[in-house]
């Protein structure tokens, strides 16, 4: 761009200091990295200073003051929350006499979803991504911090931060991809015909124990998110010890991304029992989180990825991306995928160490995603038959 000699950058503590139609001109459409989301992560008090998520955003400025590139930066005190678990990494640097925490992370608090992480204008040019890089690794540096992450950037992104000198993780999810089906049943019928008759059954169990209802925009009310806050502690009790996001989140999130957000609640005898928050992007819609309180067979299944699948049909969305962990969902449509993750390490030494493991990991997960797609694929091959 013009004058990409005149840019600065500096850091802010709080998302609240930057305007959010400056913010977003650099995030586009992405519904995770909008100023409204990032904003309601730190108002409620789930992403600061106290949970171990404080706030260090990047922004790059024109010579008029003109946001033209940021980052969502924060200083970690934790490996909480992540997704890309470097717990090992601490306590082998740490063993060794160095001091892992506190670290430097750019991402989306609590959200295992791929997408922008170096958010930039549309007319910005690459000048600009190299600077926010160069910008990013000056101030680890100059905080002397152990290590700098980017958790969950685009491909394009994390191939600007291997030129720079970070090190390429690779991980997978599990997405669905959407080939122009008409209906479910024109998805199920790209099925071979076991697992057509295995999704009939969960389905039909499901639906028979619960009515469902698929909330959206003026139709959430507050009785919604007190019965989902419900489900989603119940869940996080269960899987680590306490919730990562704050009751009034998910008010924020309703008064300010109402069109944005898809809660899939279930009801048994007229009282909800479980509940599936997604949002909705442009072209895919990103399945969150989930919680339950009681049994009810395949109803997880039914609640996280038929609906989901039949609501991306209905909308006409390209796909459904069913957040982290899960091969059980590769049986109900979703295929693995490759996701990325760039680190920067301090210390030469350790980061030899992190290099090697991270070439042999690398290997590993793509061989297993091959695997995957060979060996559970759902889908009719082609002369297999129905």
């Amino acid at each position: 761009m013009d004058g990409a000699d005149r840019l600065t950058l500096r850091v802010v503590d709080r998302l609240a200091k930057v305007p959010a139609a400056a913010w977003d001109a650099c995030a586009g459409d992405h519904p995770f990295v909008v100023h409204a989301f990032l904003q309601a992560l730190e108002e409620s008090g789930s992403a600061t200073a106290e949970t171990g998520w404080l706030p260090q955003h990047l922004l790059l400025e024109d010579g008029d003051g003109r946001l033209v590139g940021a980052a969502p930066l924060y200083v970690k005190s934790h490996s909480y929350g992540e997704y890309v678990f470097d717990h090992g990494w601490a306590e082998a640097y740490e063993r060794a006499g160095g001091r892992y925490y506190p670290k430097l992370q750019v991402a989306v608090p609590f959200t295992p979803v791929p997408g922008p992480r170096l958010l930039l204008r549309p007319e910005s040019g690459g000048d600009a991504m190299r600077l926010l890089i160069a910008g990013l690794l000056e101030v680890a540096k100059r905080t002397e911090m152990s290590s700098l992450h980017v958790t969950f950037p685009t491909a394009v992104e994390c191939d600007a931060l291997v030129e720079a000198g970070f090190l390429r993780r690779i991980g997978r999810q599990f997405h669905w991809e959407n080939q122009n089906y008409r209906s479910f049943d024109d998805f199920l019928s790209a099925l071979n015909a076991r697992k057509r008759k295995q999704i009939k059954r969960e389905r039909r169990d499901a639906n028979a124990a619960v009515e469902i209802e698929l909330l959206s925009g003026g139709d959430l009310k507050p009785r919604h998110w007190d019965a989902f806050f419900r489900f989603y502690t119940s869940t996080s009790d269960r899987k680590w010890g306490s919730p990562y996001l704050t009751r009034e989140f998910f008010d924020l999130l309703g008064e300010r991304m109402a069109d944005r957000v898809l809660l899939v609640m279930a009801k048994n005898d007229g009282r909800y029992v479980a509940g599936a928050l997604n949002l909705i992007g442009p072209d895919t819609l990103y399945g969150r989180n989930w919680g339950c309180i009681g049994d009810f067979p395949f109803l997880h299944f039914e609640a996280c990825y038929y609906r989901a699948v039949e609501f991306a049909i209905a909308r006409g969305l390209k796909r459904v991306e069913a957040g982290a962990q899960g091969p059980h969902k590769i049986q109900r449509g979703y295929l693995p995928q490759p996701t990325y993750s760039a680190h920067w390490i301090r210390d030469p030494g350790f980061r030899r160490a992190v290099a090697d493991f991270l070439r042999r990991e690398a290997v590993m997960v793509e061989n297993e995603m091959d695997e995957m797609e060979q060996g559970l694929s759902p889908f009719r091959r082609e002369g297999h038959g129905p």
